[in-house]
């Protein structure tokens, strides 16, 4: 080989090399732009995720809402992300429907409360409560982190619909129905096996959860539909005066899953005025592999629940086969920003951009690669800049579509006893 030949190969090479290396800067420099450019957003708007849980252990030391330790969420990392407020959750995941299982349900629920409202009595410089979207809008202009309280699972009413009351006059604005497992106002989307559950138990709502629609909608308290079984969704849509929320949920369009909303229900949640707050949870943004839904049925066939009418299982059992589940379903790896931003895409194409907006579930399962708590919350603002969201765009999906379901809930409550106040 000549000189010349090698000099012209070696030249080739540096200048491919230093190609790759300037693409790569140009790919670096664009991911800095944007979120530089998301991080000036987060100052300017209202960042809100709509549906967040603490764990019991919330407030114990290393656990501190200021202190920066295990939880997905706290005060601190949600400074790190710009994320300005949340709603926060008394959930209490379903159990055995008997005189035992209710009282330790109001119990749980109640020490939810007491931590979730812990977080702006203890750190009054740092938060505060909010119970109308006004509050909101001004606790955030104050530089405080702003709590919305809202309830998931009415297991601890029982059948006492006046517990509604006493749960607003407590502060609880978002009121959820249901989560995995059938209560005594709806049918779950995601039935328990191992607590007994058929198939369906009411057809939808039960008479009393029909009722805790009207008492809701006089209250001004946003309904949540996530969890709801498609009759039980469609029955509360018929039923309510005022827009709903899902406040963590996600697309069948993508993953065909009972949790997951499906078109229809997306056109008529846009028809209703409400909101699909897309839930970054891995197993409803990406399907799980073929291998591990086999395992997950033969699991399912040696505890006795692949049939309708299985018997419930003891808790132990319960806790066995829900602990193995779990170490099956997350050795998936987790679904990404982008796939989060995928189901945000899809619902906007289908309902308008109006009707969509963006959850977590920290705590409880949600969390994907790119936000895996608070702190990286910018991601998700830079992955919707990079797919062309405008600013007015993002404001609507982080928190004002939100803001707007609720405002017209509570608007609606007003109307509705003004309206009984005449009547008298």
């Amino acid at each position: 080989m000549s000189t010349t030949t090698i000099k012209t190969s070696l030249l080739a090479l540096l200048a491919l090399a230093l190609g790759q290396a300037a693409l790569a800067q140009a790919g670096a420099s664009d991911a800095d732009k944007l979120q530089a450019r998301a991080k000036e957003l987060h100052k300017k708007l209202f960042i809100f995720d709509s549906h967040v849980d603490l764990p019991f252990e919330f407030g114990s030391p290393g656990l501190e809402a200021t202190t920066d330790g295990k939880s997905q969420f706290d005060l601190v990392k949600a400074a790190k992300g710009g994320l300005k407020g949340a709603s926060l959750a008394v959930f209490v995941p379903q159990g055995p429907r008997t005189p035992e299982g209710l009282a330790k349900a109001k119990a749980d629920a109640e020490k939810k409360h007491q931590i979730i409202t812990g977080i702006a009595k203890n750190y009054p410089a740092r938060a505060a409560i909010a119970y109308t979207p006004e509050d909101a809008r001004r606790i955030a202009k104050e530089g405080k982190f702003v709590i919305v309280e809202s309830f998931l699972n009415a297991w601890p009413l029982g059948g006492d619909l006046s517990l509604l009351d006493e749960w607003h006059r407590k502060g609880v604005r978002v009121f959820g129905f249901v989560h995995a497992g059938h209560n005594d106002l709806t049918d779950s989307s995601r039935p328990s096996a191992p607590l007994g559950d058929k198939p369906e138990e009411h057809g939808g709502l039960s008479p009393l959860g029909k009722q805790a629609v009207a008492r809701l909608n006089e209250l001004g308290v946003l309904i949540d539909v996530s969890q709801l079984s498609t009759k039980a969704f469609f029955d509360t849509l018929k039923l309510t005066k005022a827009p709903v929320a899902a406040t963590h949920s996600a697309v069948r369009g993508i993953v065909d899953a009972t949790r997951n909303l499906n078109d229809e229900e997306l056109l008529a949640l846009k028809a209703n005025g409400g909101v699909i707050q897309i839930v970054a949870f891995s197993n409803y943004l990406r399907p799980l592999p073929k291998e591990v839904t086999d395992k997950v049925k033969a699991l399912n066939a040696e505890y006795g629940l692949d049939k309708p009418g299985a018997q419930p299982l003891s808790a132990d059992k319960r806790k066995e086969h829900t602990d193995r589940y779990h170490d099956l379903v997350y050795a998936v790896p987790k679904a990404t920003v982008a796939q989060l931003v995928d189901a945000i895409d899809y619902s906007v194409k289908k309902i308008g951009v109006d009707h969509v907006g963006i959850a977590s579930d920290f705590n409880h399962g949600g969390g994907v690669t790119g936000w895996k708590d608070e702190s990286e919350t910018y991601n998700v603002t830079a992955e919707l800049l990079k797919r062309g969201y405008s600013e007015q765009d993002i404001a609507k999906l982080w928190g004002g579509n939100f803001l707007r379901a609720w405002a017209k809930a509570q608007e609606v409550g007003k109307r509705l006893n003004r309206k009984q106040l005449r009547s008298k």
